[in-house]
C-alpha cells in the first residue's frame, strides 16, 4: 500500500511468504462447519494476540472472531485522502456463499471521532494521543457463530479453492483444544477520575444558552471517566465480564498493538446491504433515555414515560432529520424514508428511543461513500452537525475512539457499523493499562442540567460496575 502513512504494517498470511503488493482476488470462499463453541471462550483463549477481535452481538444471530490479518493500515496525522482506502484493501467485489453469514471475510475498521476533520477544515484541531484517525485490518479468515442454530463456521477467502480452504482450516484450528472457561480476577481499578458534576452542569448551562441564542439546536456533551487497571487485569478481562453481565447488540473487543477497544454499544450507526434493486443503507439513531428498574411495574412505567416525553421525542426527531439529510447526499432522491420513529428499545440498564432511517444508494455509490457521508453519527454530535461539533470541541478534549465507529466491510460490498458509545479505550504503558470511558447526552433548549448529569451516570453504570467503580462522582 502506498501513501504518506505514519504507520503501515503488512503481515503475510500463513500460506504465503510475503504480503501482496496489491490486493489479491478474494473470489473463492470456503466454509467449514465445526461443533458449537462459545465465542467468548475463543476470545478468552486468543484475545491477547494483537489484532484479535470479537464482534459479539448480545441480541443478534451472528458473532465473529477474527485474528491474523494479512494487511493493517493505520492512518495518523498525515494528509492522505480516505475515500479510496477501503477499496485498496478489499479489491474488486467478490460475492459470498448464499448459505453463509452476512460477513464472510473482509476489513475490520475503527474510525475515530476526529476522522471527519480530514474533509471538514472547520473541524481541524488536536487529536487524542495514540488513536489514529482510521485503523483498517484485512482478515481473509474468521470464525462465525450462528447463535440461532448453535453452529460455528470456519471461513476462508482466497484466489483459488485451495487457498480459501487453507485459510478456513487455519481458522478451524483457533477453535481446537481446551476452551474451558478461565477464572477472571475480581474487578479492580486505581485512580479513577471523572469530570465533576458541577463542571458538567456548567457546560450544559452554557450550551443551553447558545441554543436559546439561536446558534444551534442540539449538542451531545459527554463526561470522562479515566483510570488504570490493576497490574494483573487486562482489557480482555473487562470485556469478558461486561459481555457476561450486560449484553449489548454491538458489543465488541479489538486488541490493537498497544491499545485495545472494549465496546458495549447498543447503537447501530450504518448498515449497507444488497437488495433486489440495489444497495440500501440503514441507520438507527438513539436519542432519549430512561434508567431500568428492578421492579417490573416501575420499569414499565419508565418506558411509558420515555415514549410520552415531548422533550425526548423532539430530541430524537432532530437527529432523524439530520440522518435523513446525510443519507440523501448518497441516495436516490425520494428513497430516503423513516420506517420506524420513536420505537422503545430496552437494554440491560436503560430504555432508549430508537428510530430507523433508510435509503437506496445512487448508482456508483458504495457502502464506504455512505459511511463517510454520515460520519460522525448525528446522534453523538447534534444539529446542525458542524456547529454542534465545534461546541463539543470547546467543552471536551479530543474523543478518539469514543463516538467514532467500529465496522466491518465485506468483500461483497456490505458494511455493518456501530456507534462507539458505552465503550472503553485502553492504552498500554509501563504501569499497565490506562483507560478512558465517556457518557453523554443530547442537550436541547429545555434540558435540565441535573437530569442530564444523572443520565450520564445511568449510561455508564454497567461499565463502572465492571471496572470496580460504583459511584458516578469522585
Amino acid at each position: 500500500m502506498r501513501g504518506a502513512l505514519r504507520a503501515v504494517t503488512t503481515t503475510p498470511p500463513a500460506d504465503e511468504g510475503s504480503a501482496p503488493a496489491v490486493p489479491p482476488s478474494w473470489v473463492e470462499v470456503c466454509i467449514l462447519p465445526l461443533a458449537w463453541v462459545e465465542p467468548l471462550a475463543v476470545a478468552a483463549r486468543h484475545g491477547e494476540t494483537p489484532f484479535a477481535a470479537l464482534l459479539h452481538s448480545g441480541a443478534g444471530r451472528w458473532c465473529y472472531f477474527l485474528q491474523a490479518p494479512d494487511a493493517i493500515l493505520e492512518l495518523a496525522d498525515d494528509e492522505r485522502e480516505v475515500g479510496g482506502l477501503l477499496a485498496e484493501l478489499l479489491g474488486s467485489p467478490a460475492t459470498g456463499r448464499p448459505d453463509g453469514p452476512p460477513f464472510q471475510g473482509g476489513v475490520l475498521g475503527l474510525a475515530a471521532y476526529e476522522l471527519s476533520a480530514r474533509w471538514e477544515p472547520r473541524l481541524r484541531g488536536p487529536r487524542q494521543a495514540g488513536w489514529p484517525d482510521l485503523t483498517l485490518a484485512r482478515y481473509p479468515a474468521l470464525l462465525a457463530f450462528d447463535r440461532l442454530n448453535r453452529q460455528a463456521l470456519a471461513i476462508g477467502r482466497g484466489d483459488s479453492p485451495d487457498a480459501a480452504r487453507q485459510r478456513a482450516s487455519q481458522a478451524l484450528d483457533w477453535a481446537a483444544g481446551d476452551l474451558s472457561p478461565r477464572g477472571l480476577p475480581a474487578p479492580a481499578k486505581v485512580g479513577v477520575e471523572v469530570t465533576p458534576r458541577a463542571q458538567h452542569r456548567a457546560a450544559i448551562r452554557e450550551v443551553v444558552g447558545s441554543i436559546h441564542a439561536g446558534e444551534l439546536f442540539q449538542a451531545n456533551l459527554a463526561r470522562r471517566w479515566t483510570g488504570r487497571l490493576a497490574p494483573d487485569d487486562t482489557p480482555l478481562n473487562v470485556f469478558l465480564e461486561l459481555a457476561r453481565t450486560s449484553p449489548a447488540p454491538y458489543a465488541a473487543y479489538w486488541r490493537l498493538r498497544d491499545r485495545a477497544l472494549v465496546s458495549n454499544s447498543p447503537e447501530r450507526f450504518l448498515s449497507v446491504h444488497a437488495e433486489a434493486d440495489g444497495l440500501w443503507a440503514e441507520t438507527m439513531p438513539i436519542k432519549g433515555t430512561r434508567p431500568r428498574s428492578s421492579d417490573p411495574a416501575m420499569d414499565a412505567a419508565l418506558g411509558r414515560e420515555l415514549l410520552a416525553s415531548v422533550k425526548d421525542r423532539a430530541e430524537n426527531l432532530m437527529i432523524v432529520d439530520l440522518m435523513r439529510n446525510d443519507l440523501s447526499r448518497v441516495c436516490v432522491p425520494g428513497t430516503v424514508a423513516v420506517p420506524k420513529l420513536w420505537a422503545l428499545e430496552s437494554f440491560a440498564n436503560v430504555h432508549h428511543l430508537v428510530s430507523t432511517v433508510r435509503g437506496r444508494l445512487a448508482a456508483g455509490r458504495t457502502a464506504w461513500d455512505a459511511f463517510l457521508a454520515a460520519f460522525p453519527p448525528g446522534s453523538v454530535t447534534g444539529a446542525p452537525k458542524l456547529q454542534a461539533m465545534s461546541v463539543i470541541a470547546a467543552h471536551e478534549p479530543p474523543r478518539g475512539a469514543y463516538c467514532g465507529s467500529l465496522f466491518w466491510a465485506g468483500f461483497d460490498g456490505a458494511l455493518e457499523s456501530s456507534v462507539l458509545i458505552r465503550s472503553i479505550a485502553f492504552a498500554s504503558g509501563p504501569e499497565g493499562w490506562a483507560f478512558e470511558a465517556r457518557a453523554g447526552g443530547g442537550i436541547v433548549a429545555d434540558s435540565d442540567p441535573d437530569a442530564e448529569v444523572r443520565e450520564t451516570e445511568d449510561k455508564i453504570a454497567a461499565i463502572l460496575s465492571v471496572l470496580g467503580e460504583t459511584s458516578g462522582e469522585r
